[in-house]
């Protein structure tokens, strides 16, 4: 392979490690594919910020309802604040409509695709992170260290609180430092602004 024609003739799949000189490998990639790929990447990182404005600002707001017996202890397998996910799958389902041709027609808008896949990947790391990892309802494995670690701490310092007024740690998937969020709620607390759960 000498220049970039002969890599990009070199290329028969959407992606693929390919040997060139027999000496080192490439990953290489169509450019048609580089777009949707940074759509995707671009929509999982924007929902990290849609989760904490929707977690702090409506979950903790008009929609606690849904959202309190997540804070609260008990033994079911299904919270009523479960319905959010099924709210986070409807957007991605609608995004995927909106970007299929067999559902829109010539009306079909090809980010709405990519969109949907972000949606979708966010969910899937939002369940395995928050609802696997933080409150272990699908495996069992406590974090020793690392970011797992502090990620875990973050939350348990979210459900620290009592009531849905204050609080701290709205993310799911971006953590603080938890000696910052515990000092936030020592601030808080001092305020009156929250009440601390009792051990």
């Amino acid at each position: 392979m000498h220049n970039l024609l002969d890599a990009a003739h070199f290329v028969q799949s959407v992606a693929g490690w390919r040997a060139l000189g027999g000496k080192r490998m490439i990953f290489v990639m169509p450019a048609a594919w580089l777009l949707p790929v940074l759509i995707v990447l671009a929509t999982v990182l924007v929902m990290e910020g849609i989760a904490w404005a929707s977690h702090k600002y409506v979950m903790h707001g008009f929609a606690w309802g849904w959202h309190r017996d997540h804070h609260e202890p008990h033994d079911r397998k299904l919270e009523k604040n479960d319905l959010f996910g099924l709210v986070g799958a409807a957007v991605s389902i609608a995004l995927f409509a909106l970007g299929s041709p067999l559902v829109m027609g010539n009306g079909a808008r090809w980010p709405g695709t990519w969109l949907g896949l972000g949606v979708l990947l966010y969910g899937l790391i939002y369940t395995l992170v928050h609802d696997g990892l933080v409150h272990q309802r699908w495996f069992r494995w406590v974090p020793r260290r690392g970011y797992a670690k502090r990620l875990t701490q973050a939350h348990k310092l979210h459900h620290a609180t009592v009531s849905r007024e204050g609080g701290v740690s709205f993310g799911f998937v971006l953590a603080r430092d938890p000696a910052a969020l515990k000092a936030e709620l020592r601030r808080q607390q001092a305020a009156g602004v929250v009440v601390i759960r009792e051990s």
